[in-house]
């Protein structure tokens, strides 16, 4: 299980029968507004009511890596662009709906939906 603290700290509960073991994988220092699994769960993505989104791969048990920051627009929400963890998708208040590289952050296209989001 995991979960994220209003800190900005990403926390596992490891549970087996009446066990538990608690583990801190990632602090970012911001708060973390979801948490989306890629679809064959080997990425997890931090997402930030600022405008950051992380990339966090529990198998590594590395820190999160800054994927991108959209904090100069009114970010909603990110997730990945299925098939495949190779791509993140992101939509801003103004309606602009953006696609990103998972591999290093890099912005590959938009489009603007021409009406105010909301989620």
């Amino acid at each position: 299980l995991y979960f994220s603290a209003q800190e900005g700290i990403l926390i596992f509960y490891h549970i087996k029968d009446l066990q538990y073991e608690i583990k801190i994988c990632a602090d970012i220092s911001q708060p973390i507004s979801s948490l989306i699994f890629s679809p064959d769960y080997t990425s997890l993505l931090l997402v930030t009511d600022q405008g950051t989104v992380y990339s966090y791969r529990p198998a590594h048990s590395g820190e999160a890596v800054k994927l991108l920051d959209t904090s100069s627009s009114c970010f909603l929400a990110a997730d990945f662009l299925t098939p495949g963890n190779n791509y993140c998708v992101s939509v801003t208040i103004s309606g602009e709906v953006q696609v990103w590289s998972l591999e290093d952050g890099t912005y590959l296209s938009k489009i603007n939906l021409g009406t105010e989001v909301q989620v």
